[in-house]
């Protein structure tokens, strides 16, 4: 069974930082494609950052240059790296990853929110 845990939300004033994690278990992060998304309150959800597995990748614009990801292979673990945070990066952040077969898993989702 395929899980994915994300961990690192919080509050945090406009300009600070925030490192979130997604644990995944029943998946080798690097063998399959994955996501980060958000969804702030009343706003669908959008995709913040795709990794294919063989193509670099691709951050949404309002987070270009502010945001990064990372795995730890040994941890089996994803990493959302933000920064310059804004209030408009407040919202409920998702991981996601697709199996072989696939599925379409989501984790639980953390809440970040962004004072200004």
């Amino acid at each position: 069974q395929v899980q994915l845990v994300e961990s690192g939300g919080g509050l945090v004033q406009a300009g600070g930082s925030l490192r979130l994690s997604c644990a995944a278990s029943g998946i080798i992060l690097t063998s399959a494609p994955m996501g980060w998304y958000r969804q702030a309150p009343g706003k669908q959800r959008e995709l913040v950052a795709s990794i294919s597995i063989v193509s670099p990748t691709n951050y949404a614009d309002s987070v270009k240059g502010r945001f990064a990801v990372s795995k730890d292979n040994a941890k089996n673990t994803a990493y959302l790296e933000m920064n310059s945070l804004k209030p408009e990066d407040t919202a409920v952040y998702y991981c996601n990853v697709l199996t072989r077969s696939g599925t379409s898993i989501w984790g639980q989702g953390t809440q970040v929110t962004v004072s200004s």
